[in-house]
């Protein structure tokens, strides 16, 4: 399975009333969206029909959410209460926005893909997915930094490790999409600093000079499941009645975990 087709199946697995994109170039991954979305990138060039609400930001992703009320268009932030009592906070004003899907293909060197995780985080929670495209280089040359290739991934594959050494909270699954793999994140804090806390120390750690060391697990794809088999899994309509009911983190990511693991265990 192609990755824009995963990517379309997300959509309609996820039963997503919102979506965020990260790096927008020509717009065909925005073309799946029919919810309100807000698309970033400093020099798209959309030339696909978008058929959805969209706020295009011409902006570099960490501009974009230095911004006061980023997410504004998703009718997110501090706006005054309509009687709604599902947005009802004790301040009198809307609770902001949390994005369920999220899709993060940017500048393809891992620290900026690092940074947009950390910023998408801050406005999701435990039932909120979040895509990090080309994490599955087919070979050395294409998960260069410096790039001397066509296909092109850069090292953002070591995003995989990073949050698997300093956020064993989440849960994170490769998917063994074409050309170069996807990886799918739910368990989102948006409370925790970690990864702002250790950036100092992961970009000292992991920016390394060129060629890069590429796992073989990564460059064999031996962790990763089949597109299909996360798409057709059981868990997406209790997680999207979990999310649509509010259900605490404590609560519903136990069992979204143990569903993923069996899911990792068959492939």
């Amino acid at each position: 399975m192609k990755r824009h087709e995963f990517l379309r199946g997300l959509h309609q697995a996820s039963a997503n009333r919102n979506y965020l994109e990260i790096g927008v170039n020509d717009g065909r991954s925005l073309t799946f969206s029919r919810v309100p979305s807000i698309a970033i990138d400093p020099a798209f060039k959309v030339v696909t029909e978008i058929r959805c609400d969209v706020h295009l930001a011409k902006a570099t992703s960490d501009d974009f959410f230095a911004r006061e009320n980023p997410l504004q268009h998703l009718k997110g932030g501090r706006h005054p209460l309509r009687n709604i009592a599902r947005n009802r906070s004790p301040f009198g004003y809307w609770r902001e926005v949390t994005l369920d899907l999220s899709f993060i293909d940017g500048m393809h060197l891992f620290e900026y893909a690092l940074r947009d995780f950390i910023n998408v985080e801050k406005h999701s929670d435990w039932a909120s997915v979040i895509v990090f495209d080309d994490m599955l280089p087919r070979n050395i040359d294409e998960a260069a930094r410096d790039r001397h290739t066509d296909a092109w991934t850069g090292d953002v594959y070591k995003v995989i490790e990073i949050l698997n050494r300093y956020r064993p909270d989440l849960v994170t699954v490769l998917v063994d999409t074409a050309p170069t793999g996807q990886l799918v994140v739910f368990g989102a804090d948006p409370t925790s600093t970690v990864l702002q806390d250790n950036y100092d120390e992961i970009m000292a750690e992991f920016n390394v000079p060129d060629p890069q060391k590429v796992p073989e697990t990564i460059l064999e794809r031996t962790v990763a499941v089949k597109p299909e088999a996360l798409l057709e899994a059981r868990f997406w309509k209790p997680l999207v009645h979990a999310r649509d009911r509010g259900t605490k983190r404590a609560r519903g990511l136990e069992p979204l975990r143990e569903a993923l693991k069996q899911l990792g265990d068959a492939a």
